[in-house]
């Protein structure tokens, strides 16, 4: 046993991992995508009908942010309708005084821009005077200056004997003689359109807010009455999704605005209130929307003062108020709730901009949250999610297939160091490598990977083994430091807080229980010979268990499958093997472990020899398996990492190898001799 117990891994359980992840890899569905009919007429309905769709998709999300509000008040004893109108009238008078105190600042900052005229020419005088051969600017104001010169003069023609002599031209003055309905009309006409939207607006919010449970009832009737646990799962998963990232959004944004103004106070820049509540209105703007927020200020700051110093102080105030807010702020509040990819938020960005205008722009997130959400819980709307959604598509065992495939060792190195941050060794072989092996096997029974195919995952597969020697000997060095005391409990603490890891990540608690009941043995002092059954995939698998057993301190040497083939197993120095482990990935070769026990034990009696069907997942057996060694004459057979490794490891004393049954002669052979 290891000094310390940190070989808390995998138990039984592991096999049923495995089962799970090779039956995600055959049974998956495939993932149907829409037709181009269907996304061109429903892109084309959101196009034309935006003067319908867009007051109701505001509507929506309003209801979304204002319902928590709503249920907190009920709870607390307020009528439904009183809560609604508090609610909404509440929210709205938030927002027209926002709008009131940034049209009161642009009204100041409008009247104060003729004062800052004199610093940009002084600026623009300085740059002139700075250039080199007559300055850079008036060169360029020079060149753009005779090309517009030629482009305006015409070709010179001769004066006719016919024409006039040119009159001056005599001043008219027009004079409008507006009633004043008409200049009434002209100043209201304008503010119609909004003023309609934002009262329908208002009206849908209350409407939805009073008629919520019903309209989720309705939802249900309409979409999911066969399967109401999937459609009550995407509802609340919706609300809570975009209840919560509007919410935190805006507790970010405050938090993030406030610097901002109070910043652009102490530097002297005008009218901080209003950059400080544009900063905050526009950040709901993925990426876009804080450099706009900062390119205003930053232009004021060139206005304002005659230096530079100023610009260069507010370029770093902007610049330090968003690291710290996006890098600490945001990840602490909330960090990727919304479940949406970086560039899953730029596209929509884009694409609801182009289809809604500014306001598509400002709703894009929340929107497309809403869709990868239905497309989480709707399987006819799958796509969304694979599309946007943050979540891996791939299950890790299949990523790692796919680079061996593409025989791209170096990305399945770095796929494998992330899974070894939160797992040991032998449990990212056990999980992710061993089943990505699996799936190469499975294609090849399937004929649909040639020879050539099949070498070069193999190949991938070793470089990917000699790749993690590092992890395996920095493993190795723990287990030596585990001996100590200190050490110990160290691990002990470390080996704690993986398991916590991976309890959150979503591990039953009965799994977890079983894994703690289980610690890998001491190879110290054993000599085991790993090899591979049948083809390069099994000497690939065999390569992870042998670089698994040297973590454990064991002596071991490996062998390919061609070594144990009839004409050269005998030349294999088994003088100083305690035991010999073979792994087969294809579970129909029992016939060929059996001949390959009788020979090595007809070599060495006294041999440990040991069979690892790794396909045969999901039996955590322990009578089965002995009841399989027998029929083999194998010491033991183990389905997973931890039982080969336990089986290798193992200080039992050899089975004695069976007697080959003899078939008896027919009696009719027998009396036909007997008559010779």
């Amino acid at each position: 046993m290891v000094a310390a117990n940190r070989r808390n891994g995998v138990g039984g359980a592991s096999e049923s991992r495995l089962a799970s992840l090779l039956a995600a890899s055959r049974g998956h569905p495939r993932t149907v995508l829409p037709t181009v009919a269907s996304v061109v007429t429903s892109v084309a309905a959101l196009y034309f009908g935006r003067e319908v769709f867009l007051p109701i998709a505001v509507a929506l999300l309003l209801t979304f942010a204002i319902a928590p509000v709503v249920s907190w008040l009920k709870r607390a004893g307020v009528p439904r309708i009183a809560a609604v109108i508090a609610s909404v009238a509440g929210a709205f008078a938030a927002l027209s005084l926002f709008t009131f105190v940034v049209a009161t600042q642009v009204s100041d900052l409008a009247q104060n821009i003729p004062v800052y005229q004199i610093n940009i020419l002084t600026k623009v005088r300085a740059l002139k005077e700075n250039g080199l051969g007559g300055g850079i600017i008036s060169r360029l104001s020079g060149v753009i200056e005779r090309v517009g010169q030629e482009i305006d003069r015409q070709e010179p023609q001769l004066p006719s004997a016919a024409e006039a002599p040119k009159r001056d031209p005599i001043p008219v003055e027009v004079v409008s003689h507006e009633k004043p309905l008409e200049v009434l009309q002209n100043l209201i006409g304008p503010l119609i359109s909004p003023l309609a939207s934002a009262g329908l607006v208002i009206i849908v919010v209350i409407f939805m807010l009073m008629e919520r449970e019903d309209l989720r009832d309705r939802f249900i009737r309409l979409v999911g009455y066969g399967d109401l646990h999937r459609t009550t799962q995407a509802l609340q998963d919706a609300g809570k999704r975009v209840g919560q990232y509007l919410l935190m959004q805006l507790v970010v944004n405050i938090i993030y605005a406030v610097p901002i103004t109070i910043g652009l106070w102490v530097l002297g820049i005008p009218n901080a209130l209003l950059w400080g509540l544009l900063a905050l209105a526009l950040r709901f703007v993925p990426y876009i929307g804080p450099i706009v927020g900062a390119l205003l200020p930053l232009f004021l700051a060139l206005a304002v003062a005659p230096g530079w110093s100023l610009l260069l102080w507010t370029a770093a105030l902007f610049i330090v108020v968003e690291l710290v807010t996006g890098n600490v702020i945001e990840p602490w509040l909330y960090g990727s709730h919304t479940g949406l990819s970086p560039l899953a938020i730029i596209v929509a960005a884009i694409f609801w901009t182009w289809l809604w205008g500014p306001i598509g722009l400002v709703l894009s997130t929340p929107l497309t949250v809403c869709l990868v959400v239905l497309g989480r819980h709707v399987p006819q709307f799958e796509f969304l999610d694979v599309l946007f959604g943050n979540e891996p598509v791939l299950e890790p065992h299949a990523r790692m297939y796919q680079r061996l495939l593409a025989g791209d060792p170096d990305e399945a190195t770095d796929h494998a160091e992330e899974i070894l941050e939160e797992k040991y060794l032998f449990q990212f072989y056990d999980q992710v490598a061993i089943p990505a092996l699996l799936l190469g096997e499975q294609d090849r029974g399937r004929g649909v990977m040639d020879d050539e195919q099949r070498r070069q995952v193999a190949d991938s597969a070793m470089t990917l083994v000699a790749n993690l020697d590092d992890s395996a000997q920095q493993e190795a060095e723990e287990e030596e430091t585990e001996q100590a005391p200190a050490g110990e409990k160290a691990t002990d603490r470390k080996a704690s807080e993986k398991k916590a890891s991976e309890k959150k990540a979503g591990e039953p608690a009965e799994e977890s229980a079983d894994e703690e009941d289980l610690d890998l043995p001491d190879g110290s002092g054993i000599t085991v010979l790993c090899s591979g059954g049948r083809g390069e995939l099994d000497d690939a698998a065999a390569a992870m268990l042998a670089q698994v057993l040297e973590v454990q301190g064991t002596s071991v040497s490996k062998a390919s499958f061609a070594d144990l083939e009839p004409s050269a197993i005998r030349r294999l120095d088994l003088g100083a093997t305690d035991a010999v482990v073979i792994g087969f990935l294809n579970r129909q070769s029992s016939q060929h472990a059996r001949f390959m026990v009788r020979r090595l034990k007809r070599i060495k009696p006294k041999l440990r020899v040991g069979i690892v069907f790794w396909s045969e997942v999901g039996n955590g057996d322990g009578e089965a398996a002995a009841e399989l060694a027998g029929t083999l004459n194998a010491d033991f057979v183990a389905f997973g990492m931890v039982d080969a490794v336990t089986g290798a490891l193992s200080k039992r004393a050899a089975v004695t190898l069976k007697p080959a049954h003899r078939r008896r002669q027919p009696a009719r052979r027998k009396q036909l001799q007997a008559a010779q």
